[in-house]
């Protein structure tokens, strides 16, 4: 873990939540959701994970007129043979960047799905196996409307967490400025990544860390609390929330906390792993009322309020 945090450091300044984010993602075998206004390091961020962890990447800046067969490939007929070749597309890599998904049509989105979900695509009707560990990094712009389309819940709903990125310190801003007159980033990265061997055994190690039966339970109350029960219901929930996190939400709660106990080195899981990115985990699984919207209600103001009326085990 420190060897990839090391590569990371030398080309993404600051971003802290996002560098984080990646890792706890990464190890819990997920995919990720980065929502912010251009020029943040999304991609510089996701190529050097990438590299660090000696992967393939490939970015997939999506349009309105990008097709599904533009991301899972396509069979093109060769005239010397007389027969179709499969042309596997950009989706298979170990890192994929789809950089302003929501640019494209619910067609193409949805084309992701059985990627992202099942890690295979189908081409002419034969299934063709995704690339181990495959992780899918989406971005959207919150500032652009129009020519977008917005991402449906259940598509939102298999991405493990969604992040929002804010504008770095001036301090950082100035640490960027000048590692650019540097010459920094046109160097090339002085270290050794880890291979994909190492990095399964690592998700294997996450995915073993120790839940107790009551942290277990702790994770289920929270999840009903969003729903409008739990051991101590929110009144008027239903007044600010049309819909609360589904069971994927609580699978997603463990497999962070699992990777965030891993990333501090203990091999079991304490309340404080559940708190650490509940924003990210359920920001993007709770759906509001207009309500919520009209009265400024925040969705982390939501998931805080779950948070604080379950009692901690």
């Amino acid at each position: 873990m420190s060897r990839v945090e090391a590569l990371y450091e030398l080309r993404v300044v600051g971003q802290e939540d996002l560098r984080r984010t990646l890792l706890a993602t990464l190890m819990a075998r997920g995919h990720l959701l980065i929502e912010s206004v251009p020029g943040l390091a999304k991609t510089t961020a996701a190529q050097t994970l990438a590299s660090a962890v000696s992967g393939t990447f490939r970015r997939i800046q999506c349009t309105p007129d990008l097709m599904p067969s533009d991301i899972v490939g396509t069979q093109i007929y060769n005239q010397a043979t007389g027969a179709f070749v499969t042309q596997l597309g950009p989706v298979h890599a170990n890192f994929v960047l789809l950089d302003e998904i929501n640019r494209s049509s619910a067609k193409t989105q949805s084309a992701m799905l059985e990627a992202m979900q099942e890690g295979q695509t189908t081409i002419g009707g034969e299934n063709h196996r995704l690339p181990r560990p495959f992780m899918v990094m989406a971005t959207q712009n919150p500032i652009e409307e129009e020519g977008t389309y917005i991402l449906p819940e259940a598509q939102m709903d298999r991405f493990l967490m969604k992040v929002v990125i804010s504008y770095p310190s001036a301090s950082e801003e100035v640490r960027v400025l000048e590692m650019i007159d540097r010459g920094v980033f046109a160097e090339d990265v002085v270290g050794e990544p880890i291979s994909l061997e190492e990095l399964e055994e690592l998700q294997a190690y996450s995915a073993r860390v120790f839940v107790h039966a009551a942290i277990k339970s702790y994770i289920v109350d929270i999840v009903n609390t969003t729903r409008g029960g739990g051991p101590s219901p929110l009144p008027d929930l239903d007044r600010y929330l049309r819909m609360g996190a589904s069971p994927r939400g609580g699978i997603a709660l463990m497999k962070v906390a699992q990777a965030i106990a891993l990333m501090n080195g203990r091999n079991y899981v304490i309340p404080a792993d559940i708190k650490a990115m509940r924003h990210s985990v359920l920001r993007h699984r709770l759906v509001r009322t207009w309500d919520a919207v009209a009265d400024s209600v925040s969705v982390t103001g939501l998931i805080d309020a779950a948070f604080n009326v379950v009692p901690v085990p």
